[in-house]
């Protein structure tokens, strides 16, 4: 394998405008092009070598220049014009290193992002819509005797909430199924009622009810009720049952619980006003 080099010289003159040349011009760029740079002072000469390969004294390729044949092609050489390289080149009265131009490549498009999944809609993300809490209040006037049943009840209803969730509106709808009452002396009840008054029941004072609770000692309790709730979901195309439920507590309510003393006597407090326990 034999290498044969061509050696291209330019003479560019410097324009007289009082320019210091360094005394070398060579760039990283015209270095890895095989081009460098001398000066003189007064212009400056560009060299630069090609190489071309040749096996058993016939070159396999030659350089051509633009405007001639392809090698190993026939036909008559079309005339392409000059190149931007001898465009260069011509360019006298200039100092500059003539480089053949890089080859533009396009960016790549970028792949299209995926589109995000639609939100999925469950139970809890309804809180935010603030379903009703329940206040559980003791009959009647949140007193109670101790010994005695104490009918603690509280009020509870279907409802619905309209809003906002992942950009959609809806509209939800609440629908209470179970009532956990705690009463405030470390005891609790799961029921399915709200509870209802005695007169409303039909019964007497002091008689258990399904909410009812008896307390052994006199004192205050600090009551509530956690209501769970059902919910459905109307996006506009009707109503969607939503799995699970929803717990909501409540506010805490103080109930007064007294004790109660019975004494015998001969007359009525309204016979006798003075009598014990009168």
């Amino acid at each position: 394998m034999l290498k044969s080099t061509a050696f291209i010289s330019l003479i560019a003159v410097l324009v007289p405008l009082g320019l210091a040349t360094p005394a070398g011009v060579c760039t990283p760029a015209s270095t890895k092009a095989g081009v460098c740079g001398s000066t003189n002072g007064t212009s400056v000469t560009v060299t630069g070598t090609q190489p071309a390969t040749q096996s058993s004294g016939s070159p396999s390729s030659s350089w051509s220049p633009p405007g001639s044949s392809t090698p190993g092609t026939s036909g008559t050489p079309v005339d392409t014009g000059p190149s931007e390289l001898e465009r260069c080149r011509a360019d006298a009265g200039r100092a500059r290193v003539c480089l053949e131009p890089r080859r533009r490549t396009e960016p790549s498009t970028p792949a299209p992002a995926s589109a995000p999944a639609a939100p999925t809609i469950s139970i809890t993300d309804l809180v935010t819509l603030t379903p009703a809490t329940a206040t559980p209040t003791a009959d009647p006037s949140n007193v109670g005797i101790a010994g005695l049943p104490t009918n603690v009840v509280t009020t509870a209803s279907v409802h619905t909430r309209t809003g906002t969730l992942f950009g959609a509106p809806l509209t939800a709808r609440f629908t209470p199924v179970a009532y956990d009452f705690t009463y405030g002396d470390g005891t609790t009840a799961r029921t399915t009622t709200p509870g209802a008054a005695w007169e409303h029941l039909g019964q007497p004072q002091f008689t258990p009810t399904a909410t009812s609770h008896t307390y052994r000692d006199r004192g205050t309790y600090d009551t509530t009720v956690t209501i769970h709730y059902t919910a459905e979901i109307d996006l506009g195309t009707g109503w969607i049952p939503l799995d699970g439920t929803l717990t909501i507590p409540g506010p805490i309510q103080p109930i007064r619980i007294y004790e109660a003393h019975t004494a015998l006597v001969a007359h009525t407090c309204t016979e006798q006003p003075t009598a014990p326990g009168c």
